[in-house]
Formats: C-alpha cells, structure tokens, sequence
C-alpha cells in the first residue's frame, strides 16, 4: 500500500527527502515561506543595469566532506566551480590583521614581520596543530573537555585564541566567542581534522555552484514541485488513531501515515501537539540562534589593506560585549562566486548598524544551531526519537550543521522508507 507522507519544510533535508520519496510515496510538502530552498538563499539583483545572482545562506561546499551532496548535484546535472577558501580575521584596537592564505597575505600589514607578538601567534598555530592531530592519532579521550581546554593545556597565548582560533570557529558556526570556548573538544578535533584545518597545506578543494546555490533547486524539485504548498506553513501535529493529522496555517487538515520534520529541532516541537519526555528532552536541547544578514558594496567591512581581503573576513572590536556578541564576518562574494564585477558584493552577517545603508541591497535573518556539549549529547540520542510512531526528525543539526549534513540526515530518513541515492 502505498503511504501518504508529509514533509514539513523545503530546505536541503526536506527537499532531499521529496526528491528520493516521491517516487514510491504520494508526498505533501509543507512551507512556511513563499519561496522554496531554506538556507539556500540566492537573491537576484540588479545592479547599475546588470542581474546578478549572489548567495546569501548556502554558499560553499568541497571535495572531501561532502559526498552525499556532490553525488545528488552529480545526478541533478548541477554545475559548480573551484573557489579560493580564504580566512581574515581584522582588529581594529589591537592593530591586527591578517589573512591566512598565503605568505604575502599573511604579512598584509608589513609590520607583523617584525612583530614578535605576531610571531608568537603563528607559532601556537603550529603547536595547536600539531597538538591537535596527535590528540586524533592516538585516540585520545577528550570526551570531558571543550576547546578552552586544550588551548588552557597547551599554555598558547591569548592572542592566539582571540586573533586565530576563536575568530574561525565562529565564523564557521555562526556563534559567539564565548559559546566556541566552551566547544566539545571532541567535536571540534573531528570537525577540523575531517576539513583539513589542521593542516597547513593539505587541505580540500572548495566549490560554488555555478549561478548561485539555488540553481540546483529546480531539478531537484522537477518531479514534485506541484506537490510544494508555499506559504503554508504547520501549526499542530496530533496522532489520531494510527493516523497523523497536520493541520496548517490556512486551517486546513489531513492525514498521513508518516510525517518528516525537515525543519529546525524548536520548531518541530513547537508543531506537536502532545510530545512525549524524549523528544522534549531531545529537541529541546538542540537550540538555535538569529542571525542578521545583509548584502552591500560596502567594502570598509573588509580588512582596511586590500591584500588582507579574504573570501570569509572576521572583524573584532574587542571591546567589553565581545566575548557575548554573535559572530561579526563578512563574506567576499567575488571571491566567492568569482564574480567579474566592478563593484564588490558583500554578504556580512551580525554588523547591521556599521554598514553603510546607501550601499545595502537586501536584509535578511537566518537561524543556525549553537553547539554545545548538551546538544552533542542530544544528537546521540536521536534513534529514541527519529522513526519511532512513524514520526522522523530530519535537519543539518543532526550532524555538524552544514549542507552535507542536511542530506546525510535526510538519507537516514529514506533509507526507512527503503529509497537510496
């Protein structure tokens, strides 16, 4: 008998899980916005008489940690392009800044080649580094420590942390740099080591998607687009008799044999009407947090010398709110998309009031989730609450947040339903 399967929400999980079931399943898919693609996000502009598509969410992927993605852009057709990965980090106060890419950018402000508090900070690199991979190679148990940790254990110095490994990791997670010293350490080892950021040269290859991420939306929604009801987002989830009944923002109800949540953990449990202890317990730990996104020309929030422009650019104002203010990074879209513009494009996330408002061309929030040793421990707990009662919780915070996790937890999800990549 063939099932009758709901699926809360369009982003990359969702949009995966329509994509694989609808060939078996009669599928209806819910969204809240009237656009489908979630952090997918490309806008189209038109600038001084010329369109351009620039990404807002989505942007990035490379060639080692994401194979579940890179095979479904393969069966879709998806072109994509190589793109320089790049990280500055700029303070102000400190008169620091730097960009990480190569030699020369590295030593973009002339005088850190002199400057032996520079030095000492590209010195506890190597040593973090180095001290990172063997934790790995010996199989360490850091199960009971976060990244203050370890930088605590290796004596590295303040500098380092402010200026290099706290700037990275949230600009990565989109989180504060409080909320990244107390990162699992677990986590993080296996995060950077899987990425290549323990290494100085070996590192993956990253790609964009020609166009703009969200072209690999129509083939992926060619064969159920019809069954995609936009601005028709879910209010209540409610078991009545062996049946599901989902009612959505227009009142309307129906019933289904399953139901995915292909949406954010605190929205999914928001949606039930009578969740059980575990799934309070388990998605009630994975929290999430808004982001503030604008796109502009406003170049003064890249590093002030143009050498020290990267593709992701971290700005410190290391004042007394840091510690607690939402990760501040600006996005180099030309370097990004490799765009052959005149003006440069630049998507900057939690800066909103500093940037100039005759330069901005579109405002936007995006929620991502805030990791933490209680949301680790949340994840592994998912099996107590995905598929149980015909019921599936399927989202990128499930694994590392990123785009590849978002269809590694929507496969886990299909491959219930016995439909594969």
């Amino acid at each position: 008998m063939t099932k009758n399967v709901a699926i809360i929400g369009t982003g990359i999980s969702g949009l995966t899980c329509g994509y694989l079931l609808n060939k078996t399943a009669n599928i209806t898919v819910y969204e809240s916005n009237d656009y489908i693609g979630g952090h997918t996000a490309t806008k189209k502009i038109n600038d001084e008489g010329i369109e351009r598509n620039i990404d807002t969410g989505f942007i990035v992927f490379n060639d080692w940690t994401y194979p579940r993605f890179i095979k479904l852009m393969k069966q879709l057709d998806v072109a994509y392009q190589p793109t320089e990965m790049s990280f500055s980090v700029t303070s102000e106060k400190a008169n620091i800044e730097y960009n990480g890419n190569t030699i020369n950018s590295l030593f973009a402000q002339r005088r850190n080649i002199l400057r032996p508090r520079f030095w000492r900070i590209v010195r506890d690199i190597l040593k973090f580094n180095k001290a990172c991979k063997a934790f790995v190679a010996e199989k360490r148990d850091t199960s009971s420590m976060t990244l203050q940790d370890v930088i605590n254990e290796l004596k590295l110095s303040d500098d380092f942390a402010r200026y290099y490994i706290l700037p990275m990791c949230a600009a990565i997670w989109s989180a504060s740099l409080a909320q990244t010293r107390q990162f699992p350490l677990t986590f993080f080892l296996q995060f950077f080591n899987n990425h290549g950021l323990l290494n100085i040269t070996d590192r993956p290859q990253w790609y964009t998607i020609k166009g703009g991420s969200s072209t690999y939306i129509p083939p992926l929604t060619a064969s159920f687009k019809d069954k995609i009801k936009l601005s028709c987002g879910v209010t209540n989830v409610k078991k009545v008799g062996q049946k599901w009944q989902v009612t959505d923002t227009s009142g309307t109800q129906a019933l289904f044999d399953d139901v995915i949540f292909a949406c954010h953990s605190d929205q999914a449990l928001a949606m039930l009407d009578t969740p059980s202890e575990v799934q309070q317990a388990v998605l009630g730990a994975i929290r999430f947090a808004e982001n503030d996104v604008v796109m502009h020309k406003d170049t003064n929030q890249l590093p002030k010398r143009k050498l020290a422009w990267a593709s992701w650019n971290y700005r410190l104002k290391d004042d007394a709110g840091e510690e607690e203010r939402p990760a501040s990074v600006t996005y180099d879209m030309n370097i990004l998309q490799r765009l052959d513009a005149a003006n440069t494009y630049c998507v900057t996330l939690n800066n909103t009031d500093k940037i100039d408002t005759s330069a901005v061309l579109g405002s936007y929030q995006y929620s991502h989730p805030q990791f933490s040793d209680v949301m680790v421990n949340a994840q592994q707990r998912r099996s107590q609450i995905c598929g149980v009662d015909n019921l599936h919780f399927c989202g990128a915070y499930w694994y590392n947040g990123f785009h590849e996790d978002g269809v590694h937890s929507a496969l886990d999800v299909c491959e219930r339903f016995g439909a594969h990549l």
